[in-house]
């Protein structure tokens, strides 16, 4: 829906708005996954398998099991959080908007950046902002048509 560019020259991260976001590797497809059962979310990831490039970052997962362990970690974290895992040298941390009424997941918001600017530590840090900023555009949301 919108997306905010923080610098605005030297080292950025300009990923591109509007795709559908892999669902296997990006903190994105993570917080969403983690929603799901074990079984939905491996089902919607082997439907999406064809778009998964072959230059993943060293930290992306390699099996379903490595998947499924970052899931429970998002799971009780309440987010999720990637480095190097798209690609190397960026990373994200990101967490679900709820319909205010029913809980059913309606969006994902993240903060992404490139990882000298957004190690481990700093995910971390900004994790309960990203949470505070979901659950406003969770209740903001039943003000929007689309979820009456």
């Amino acid at each position: 829906i919108a997306k905010s560019q923080g610098a605005r020259s030297g080292l950025r991260y300009d990923p591109d708005m509007g795709r559908e976001a892999p669902l296997f590797y990006t903190a994105s497809g993570h917080a969403w996954l983690a929603c799901l059962s074990d079984a939905e979310a491996l089902s919607l990831v082997e439907r999406q398998a064809a778009e998964i490039p072959a230059d993943l970052g060293p930290n992306a997962p390699r099996s379903n099991i490595e998947l499924l362990e970052r899931l429970r970690l998002a799971r009780e974290q309440g987010y999720a959080w990637v480095e190097e895992s798209s690609a190397v040298g960026t990373s994200a941390v990101a967490a679900v908007v709820r319909h205010p009424v029913d809980g059913r997941v309606v969006g994902v918001l993240s903060i992404a950046g490139p990882s000298a600017r957004m190690p481990l530590a700093r995910l971390h840090e900004l994790a309960p902002l990203l949470l505070k900023f979901t659950d406003e555009l969770s209740a903001a949301s039943q003000a929007s048509e689309l979820f009456n």
